[in-house]
């Protein structure tokens, strides 16, 4: 095989693997009695004009969102020998403790992972 041949043939194979990689869905479940949760946006305002014309910008510094929607769960923790399940399940809108979760980010997106012990309610 020439070298012209060998190049063409890796960069094919390069390709292939590129697009392999690309279609390749990426799956979290979280360990114990963890859950994955999509943060609530919150919703921006543009900011306020005072009576004397002064535009006043919305503020960057903004608290965290409290509340959020479930996207995967863990299996539940283990008490006396026993699997506890989960109470909560994939889909469900919930209220968590402020300061009770740590923050990741998956292909650009901002997650929770927040103990169950952490989510406050179910919202319906």
């Amino acid at each position: 095989m020439t070298n012209k041949n060998k190049k063409s043939r890796r960069s094919q194979e390069v390709g292939i693997s590129t697009k392999v990689s690309r279609e390749k869905k990426l799956k979290i479940t979280p360990l114990g009695s963890r859950v994955l949760v999509e943060p609530e946006t919150a919703k921006e305002e543009d900011g306020k004009m005072t009576d004397s014309g002064i535009y006043i910008p919305q503020s960057g510094d903004k608290e965290k969102p409290e509340r959020g929607m479930v996207i995967a769960v863990g299996l539940g923790e283990y008490d006396d020998g026993e699997l506890v399940p989960m109470r909560v399940k994939p889909g469900d809108k919930v209220m968590f403790s402020r300061y009770g979760y740590d923050e990741v980010k998956i292909d650009g997106k901002e997650y929770f992972i927040i103990k169950e012990e952490n989510i406050l309610a179910v919202i319906k």
